[in-house]
């Protein structure tokens, strides 16, 4: 095989036009990401961009936006307890999902409706 896989650059998720503030506040402010800078020649395309480790997280204007309610990215998190009550203390609602082996984790909504799971793994 010629090619490799490295990993994962970023995820993308969407929302409506106009989303950029309450981007911020959910993934900036109550997540705790840091925002980065969009390139200069996407920045008229909307939305925002933040780090979560190693990767990012990109929050897209989508024209007729529907929320993932399935589809939904996993970020791995240290301290996945701390990170439940700091959303519950926010008024954000936790979902819970069948356990899965080896790791501790829950859903919530982002304020556009998209699914986010949050898990830590086991030792």
């Amino acid at each position: 095989m010629s090619f490799s896989f490295k990993g994962i650059d970023h995820i993308q998720l969407a929302a409506q036009e106009g989303c950029e503030e309450q981007a911020r506040e959910f993934f900036g402010v109550i997540l705790g990401l840091e925002e980065i800078p969009k390139p200069e020649n996407l920045l008229k395309r909307g939305g925002c961009w933040f780090q979560c480790g190693n990767q990012e997280i990109h929050i897209g204007v989508q024209k007729d936006f529907v929320p993932a309610k399935k589809a939904h990215p996993g970020l791995v998190v240290e301290n996945l307890s701390a990170l439940r009550e700091s959303l519950q203390k926010q008024g954000i609602v936790i979902k819970e999902e069948p356990p899965i082996a080896g790791r501790n984790r829950f859903f919530v909504d982002d304020p556009f409706g998209n699914r986010i799971e949050f898990l830590e793994f086991l030792r």
